[in-house]
């Protein structure tokens, strides 16, 4: 019997069920919660979209793209959304997924946190985004059906959402501050780490070794 909440399936694959066990154990219930509504909001923007992402894909994607902030180093030192998606890639991979399809989710989770561009890929790469956007700034909340809403919300409490994932924000970024360069995520350090200032555009076009 598959799951449905809202009216919308969790796909019942090996895959997804793998998955959501391995992101239950290693991460937090505010990362599980937030994963799980991140695809649940994913797939109604994709209604109203009018497109059809492959449910499978957009959940593994879902599932993942905030796990690079319990995992502050791949091996090398980089942005967390790029644990993240390496991390899904190989998962994929390892369970006989296509390249194709191991690279759209990694792209869906190495460009979660991008604003304008992913919105205009393709729909697994969209609908992480926009359910991204619905979770954490709210776009779109007021144009959900309420029952729907409301019904995720049970199944996923938010609890104290805001203030519980800033400071998981900052934990995954504290280490690697210089990763924050250039993105939406160095706002969080600028805001929470005291002294803490990113280094601007200008900055390194100035300072650049050219002589103009």
């Amino acid at each position: 019997m598959p799951e449905v909440i809202a009216g919308l399936e969790i796909p019942g694959t090996a895959a997804v069920a793998e998955a959501t066990r391995l992101v239950r154990d290693t991460t937090s219930s505010l990362i599980y919660h937030h994963s799980r509504r991140v695809f649940l909001f994913g797939l109604l923007h994709a209604h109203q979209l009018g497109v059809t992402p492959d449910p499978e894909l957009l959940y593994l994607a879902a599932i993942f793209h905030d796990t690079g902030l319990s995992t502050p180093f791949s091996g090398v030192e980089q942005r967390f959304e790029l644990d993240g998606a390496d991390h899904a890639r190989k998962f994929l991979l390892d369970r006989g997924f296509s390249p194709a399809a191991a690279e759209r989710v990694w792209t869906a989770i190495a460009l979660h946190t991008t604003p304008g561009i992913p919105g205009r890929m393709a729909p697994e790469i969209a609908a992480t985004y926009l359910g991204v956007l619905t979770d954490v700034v709210g776009f779109g909340r007021d144009e959900l059906e309420q029952d729907q809403l409301s019904e995720i919300l049970a199944a996923h409490p938010r609890g104290d959402f805001k203030n519980e994932f800033l400071r998981t924000y900052v934990e995954g970024l504290k280490n690697r501050p210089e990763t924050t360069n250039g993105t939406v995520n160095s706002d969080v350090l600028e805001h929470f780490i005291p002294g803490f200032q990113r280094t601007t555009t200008v900055e390194r076009i100035v300072g650049s070794p050219w002589p103009s």
